[in-house]
């Protein structure tokens, strides 16, 4: 069970730690034999003890969930320490995107993966909309531009995959833009790697449309995360359809064997978070590896580019149309 469901359970007034003659549902049709007919007070007290009781629980719980995800995931932070060490060491470059539809756990990932790495050896790059001069010139230039230098990491928020799914809906670059964007970006990337100093690691964040959906109303109703919400957000879940379709001719013509997608399922953001890490350990061997560690990601949350066609394919031919 989830964090978050374990927390809307406990609303519901499922609570673990109290006993079944203490519910509040229990507590109430006590009170309520209690209650002076009179003044109808007696008995309210108890009810509000358990409220509060219940409300303190609640806020434990969901600190001590959070608590025990972060500490899952130190182990797997200080490996990717190591990593980074070896980048250096080897004088490799890594470049990793982080693609797919908004608030699907993107910059969270990134936040946690970074959060005590070499902030010398690593930069994250978000790029935002192209000037007018680069909107003249090869799509992929500006992205080149970021490209690490020799021991450094790069992780994309968004990357040149934004010419293969958000611009296409938003009407933001032309038809024929979109189809050479396709059918070019396989050799360029070919040509990233050739070398074997450069490590490319492409992966998607697949959120469920329901899911998507309540972490937009999140952001509607928080002043904290508010800034998150784009013209894009806004118009997304409307959207569904579309881009799941550009997902789908994405990975059919860009999930190379040099350059191969991840899809991580990211509903459940921490195990997005701990199987990112997994995977990207898991890319590159490195020295001073944990033996106690298990690094073999998830089958339930990081498929596979080609599995993933295969899976919205039979979504297709059962619904009429791509469901993820």
């Amino acid at each position: 069970m989830t964090q978050e469901e374990n927390i809307e359970q406990q609303d519901q007034g499922v609570v673990s730690d109290i006993k079944p003659q203490h519910t509040i549902r229990s507590v109430v049709n006590k009170a309520e034999k209690k209650i002076d007919p009179s003044t109808g007070k007696a008995g309210m007290d108890e009810i509000k003890d358990v409220l509060k009781k219940k409300q303190k629980d609640r806020i434990v719980n969901a600190a001590l969930g959070k608590y025990q995800q972060n500490e899952e995931l130190k182990p797997y932070q200080a490996e990717l320490i190591k990593l980074q060490q070896h980048l250096e060491r080897a004088g490799k470059k890594m470049i990793i995107l982080f693609d797919g539809r908004d608030a699907s756990g993107k910059g969270g990932t990134i936040r946690r993966l970074t959060r005590y790495m070499n902030e010398k050896r690593y930069r994250v790059e978000v790029p935002g909309k192209p000037s007018h001069r680069q909107q003249t010139e090869l799509h992929l230039k500006r992205y080149i531009e970021r490209f690490p230098s020799v021991g450094e990491m790069v992780l994309f928020d968004r990357s040149w995959y934004n010419r293969a799914l958000v611009e296409p809906v938003m009407g933001f670059c032309t038809e024929k833009q979109y189809r050479e964007f396709l059918n070019t970006v396989n050799s360029y990337e070919k040509n990233f790697i050739s070398d074997s100093k450069t490590i490319l690691l492409k992966l998607y964040f697949s959120v469920s449309k329901e899911e998507q959906n309540r972490r937009f109303e999140r952001r509607m109703n928080d002043p904290l995360r508010q800034w998150k919400l784009s013209e894009v957000d806004l118009q997304a879940q409307d959207l569904w359809d579309e881009f799941s379709a550009k997902k789908f001719k994405l990975l059919q013509k860009t999930n190379s064997k040099e350059a191969p997608w991840y899809i991580i399922r990211s509903d459940s953001k921490h195990a997005a978070r701990l199987e990112t890490m997994k995977l990207i350990l898991n890319s590159i061997p490195y020295r001073g590896r944990s033996r106690s560690l298990d690094f073999q990601p998830n089958d339930d949350v990081v498929i596979s580019g080609e599995r993933e066609v295969k899976i919205m394919e039979r979504q297709r031919r059962k619904h009429g149309r791509f469901i993820g």
